[in-house]
């Protein structure tokens, strides 16, 4: 999501001075992260006022021209990045004060409570999966933080739901397990804006019977029943570390970890390998998770064999990576705004003081666009989860292809060597959410580079994507400045990406290279022509619309059809539309194709009991239709192609086409082969190439009846012997409902000598 790449690092400074007070600390710190900033540019190139690259002086250079850096503070943010803006400022850095986010004139991350909100999307779609709405049903959490965390204490404010029956940090360990959710929230509410405050200043009346708050520096604490049963002890009483470690295996709705430290591991793992040597005593085992839902809110608090060990064990968690990406996807958009704006005030066109007042407004629009990519990633996930083991040989090849280009380290990522696989697709199992996470990430990554390096991302169908990506009030305030944004490309480029492997999957881009040979970026430009041809991103906020309306597990199916369809639409286009033909025009004229035929179309038995079941599920009629025709509405595309091709309106190339395909028992035959999957992936190629192929001839025969102005009955009248041989050999086929590519292979061939 971040434009360009993102990555983390740090500093910590070496020579402190010994017992210092919290003024020297801060002072030998700040003289520190002086030093790191100010090395940081030295070897950074710069632009001069023409956007000319400016060098470092005495710096060797081996990689290329790149003047963009911009760095992020952790703890005490604002303070910090006013600090490295500063000297950006004053060495003439060319994005000013947009070189570190969230400084006084910038996003406060703890007053927009983004990190939470993100991580909150991903805990809101676990439960609503699992047939819950935690925004007006009770739910018990235990917490990892305190509240005057930004966080952990955002977190526990996002829901007036929450029933926080235990949760601790460093200092304390609260537990009220017989929370009440209205009296806990407002307590915590008024803790959260208590600076500094700490879990020693709830309110104890405000406690249900057997809880308490108690200092982790005592030696035992008693266990009330309550808390005994919370945790499934008879203990009467339990040592601090004990306590935490019950805590973390006890049965919740929602482990929310909003503090800093690593609880959860592996049973494969030592405890050396968490790399967390100050929670050993009470780190626990992912299989050991009772937690019916892990928000990671905070990063590293589970390793990553940890989540993938709850995953196998029925846990709903993804990685840190997905869950609070909010908040780096937040300074992302202030810097490009910032970008975006400086033109503006270079060229006098707008003071400081306006500029500032103009970000300020924007908050609520760039907190909605980034938490629109929260809820797209967690729902790219659910899809590819869902799909579990269909498309588990597709996901090993694409390991595979990465590997092979030195893209991929599966021991280093955790992934599934070639035997584990193996054993996954024996057992029928797919991978876990948190391995779907890793790839789903290094599929944007490699997706990424592939467009950035081509001519793609300059199409100017694509003004609008780009100015979509920044909030309404600044483009219309400037609506040139999108265009001369420096990172124009960039933003471009990830945009589109995040929507081809959101909606379309992670494997999406390999299976299209593999089917037409073409390369990452002509497979992205597939995408666009099937999304713009039939609309599908529309058509995917209409199912977006359908959140809590209808069972969760419904809409995955619907999102699912979508992604099916960019794989049928993609490869056609790909194969029969010209590389070089205008974006614009190809969607105008497919759209148009679509749109007529849609108008004209007979639905079939078949179709007709797609959307009996669909609205019966509660999927609105009108939707449920559009869905139901996806598949069917794919042919339009021959149709369109042919009506381009004889200069005939699409109505009229429709009915003859369609036509055709019922006197040969096409259109049954495509039917029966979209259930048919063979076990081996290049038997799988070979029957998408004849399926191809079959189009082709029916393209053919249309093609020359629409030249001769000869009707089908007049064509099959000609065709004698030869055309009940192919019907006859199709009906049989067709009877026993078990395909080959072999058969398959006959009954093209067949086609093919019809003439």
């Amino acid at each position: 999501m971040i434009v360009p790449v993102g990555a983390k690092g740090g500093f910590f400074p070496k020579l402190m001075p010994a017992n210092p007070s919290r003024e020297q600390f801060m002072e030998t710190g700040i003289a520190a992260y002086k030093i790191f900033i100010n090395a940081l540019l030295d070897v950074t190139d710069n632009l001069d006022g023409a956007g000319k690259i400016m060098p470092p002086p005495n710096v060797l250079r081996p990689d290329g021209d790149d003047p963009y850096l911009v760095v992020a503070a952790d703890k005490g943010t604002a303070t910090f990045s006013d600090i490295a803006n500063g000297i950006a400022l004053e060495r003439g850095f060319w994005l000013g004060d947009a070189f570190a986010s969230g400084g006084s004139v910038g996003y406060d991350h703890k007053k927009m409570g983004i990190t939470a909100r993100g991580a909150w999307e991903a805990v809101k779609r676990h439960f609503r999966e699992l047939g819950t709405d935690i925004q007006s049903t009770d739910f018990t959490v235990i917490g990892v933080g305190d509240m005057s965390g930004d966080v952990f204490g955002n977190g526990m404010l996002l829901s007036k739901h929450i029933r926080l029956v235990a949760a601790f940090d460093h200092r304390h360990i609260f537990l009220d397990p017989n929370a009440d959710a209205a009296t806990g929230f407002a307590e915590r509410e008024r803790l959260f804006a208590l600076p500094r405050s700490s879990w020693d200043d709830y309110n104890k009346e405000l406690i249900g019977k057997g809880g308490g708050i108690f200092a982790r520096t005592l030696k035992e604490i008693p266990l009330s029943p309550e808390v005994q049963a919370l945790i499934g002890s008879d203990a009467a009483s339990l040592s601090p570390p004990a306590l935490i470690n019950a805590l973390l295996k006890a049965q919740t709705d929602l482990l929310w970890f909003g503090g800093i430290g690593t609880y959860i591991k592996a049973a494969s793992q030592s405890q050396a390998e968490a790399g967390d040597r100050a929670n050993d005593a009470v780190r626990v085992n992912g299989a050991e998770l009772r937690a019916k839902v892990v928000g990671e809110g905070a990063n590293l608090g589970v390793t990553q064999l940890g989540r993938i060990e709850a995953a196998r064990s029925g846990v709903r968690i993804e990685t840190d990576a997905i869950d609070n990406s909010a908040g780096v996807d937040t300074s992302d958009h202030e810097v490009n705004l910032k970008i975006l704006l400086g033109g503006p005030v270079m060229r006098g066109e707008l003071s400081e003081d306006k500029r500032n007042t103009l970000l300020a407004s924007m908050t609520d629009d760039v907190a909605e666009h980034v938490l629109a990519d929260n809820y797209n990633q967690t729902l790219a996930l659910s899809v590819a989860e869902q799909r579990g083991i269909r498309d588990l040989d597709a996901q090993a090849r694409l390991m595979r292809d990465l590997e092979s280009r030195g893209k991929l380290d599966r021991g280093v990522e955790f992934l599934p060597g070639d035997a584990a696989l193996s054993a996954l697709a024996h057992g029928g199992k797919g991978l876990t959410r948190p391995e779907l996470a890793v790839l789903l990430a290094y599929a944007k990554l490699d997706l990424d580079a592939e467009v950035l390096a081509s001519t793609l991302p300059d199409d100017p169908v694509f003004e609008s994507l780009l100015a979509g990506y920044f909030p309404p009030a600044a483009v219309a305030a400037f609506p040139e400045e999108p265009g001369r944004h420096r990172l124009k490309r960039e933003i471009v480029s990830t945009v589109l990406i995040n929507g081809i492997v959101n909606l379309a999957g992670p494997v999406f881009v390999l299976r299209t290279r593999e089917v037409t040979g073409l390369s990452s970026a002509q497979v992205a430009r597939g995408f666009v022509l099937s999304d713009g041809a039939f609309g599908l991103s529309a058509l995917k906020s209409r199912i977006d619309a359908l959140d809590l309306k209808v069972d969760a597990a419904v809409q995955t199916r619907l999102y699912s059809g979508i992604a099916d369809q960019f794989r049928r639409a993609a490869r056609w286009f790909l194969t029969q539309v010209p590389g070089d033909a205008p974006i614009a025009d190809t969607v105008a004229q497919y759209r148009a194709g679509v749109e007529a035929l849609r108008q004209h179309y007979t639905m079939t038995p078949a179709d007709q009991e797609a959307i009996a079941e669909l609205t019966g599920a509660g999927v609105p009629e009108d939707l449920a239709r559009d869905m139901a025709l996806l598949s069917p509405l794919a042919a339009a595309l021959d149709v369109a192609l042919l009506a381009h091709e004889t200069r005939m309106p699409p109505d009229k190339v429709a009915p003859v086409f369609f036509q055709l395909g019922e006197i040969l028992g096409l259109d049954r035959l495509r039917s029966l082969a979209g259930r048919f999957s063979p076990p081996e992936h290049w038997d799988r190629l070979a029957l998408r190439r004849l399926l191809d192929d079959l189009s082709q001839s029916q393209r053919g025969i249309t093609r020359k009846l629409l030249a001769s102005g000869a009707s089908v009955d007049d064509w099959a009248a000609t065709q004698g012997d030869a055309l009940e041989r192919t019907r006859a050999f199709l009906g049989t086929l067709d009877a026993s409902g078990e395909l080959s590519v072999a058969k398959l292979m006959l009954a093209s061939s067949q086609i093919q000598n019809l003439g």
